[in-house]
């Protein structure tokens, strides 16, 4: 695994919510909050397009309310967003299938998930190992964590690739 650095967001200063969620249902795309018994198919999903997040998507079905958000697109799970997986306040991970991306979905999905951090309380959250920084940056304003890398992750013992 590469080693990426950590984003920080200012979660009092987020873009609304509603414009993002109206964008994607008039694609017929819904975002929400992801229920226990969708789990399966959640996974099922990540297995497939996102191996190496099922664990921390696991954790974050493991909290009340679950700490994951799913796009649903024709009655199938076409993206997710997590948070408080890894650690406490941190966003991710999150992943949109090849084919539903530059919808709006990526966006809608960070901002689903931003927003309910900030209900718990948060005033800020990290955004751990950033793949998309300009994508962050642009999207909810997150400035790099200096000296973050390699962060948490440090250390990390590999994923199996037998097990893909």
């Amino acid at each position: 695994m590469t080693a990426m650095h950590d984003m920080l967001v200012r979660l009092y200063a987020l873009p609304e919510l509603a414009p993002a969620l109206a964008h994607c249902a008039a694609q017929g795309v819904t975002i929400r909050r992801a229920l226990v018994p969708e789990q399966p198919s959640v996974i099922a999903f990540i297995c497939q397009h996102f191996p190496g997040a099922a664990a921390e998507v696991g954790v974050a079905f493991g909290r009340l309310p679950v700490a994951c958000f799913i796009a649903i697109r024709a009655g199938q799970v076409a993206g997710f967003a997590c948070h408080d997986a890894t650690a406490p306040n941190f966003f991710g991970p999150e992943g949109v299938a090849a084919d539903a991306r530059g919808n709006g979905i990526g966006r809608a999905l960070l901002l689903a998930t931003l927003h309910a951090q900030r209900a718990q309380g948060y005033a800020y959250a990290i955004i751990g190992g950033v793949g998309p920084a300009a994508f962050y940056a642009r999207t909810v304003g997150a400035v790099d964590i200096a000296g973050s890398t390699p962060g948490i992750y440090a250390g990390l013992i590999p994923r199996d690739p037998s097990a893909s």
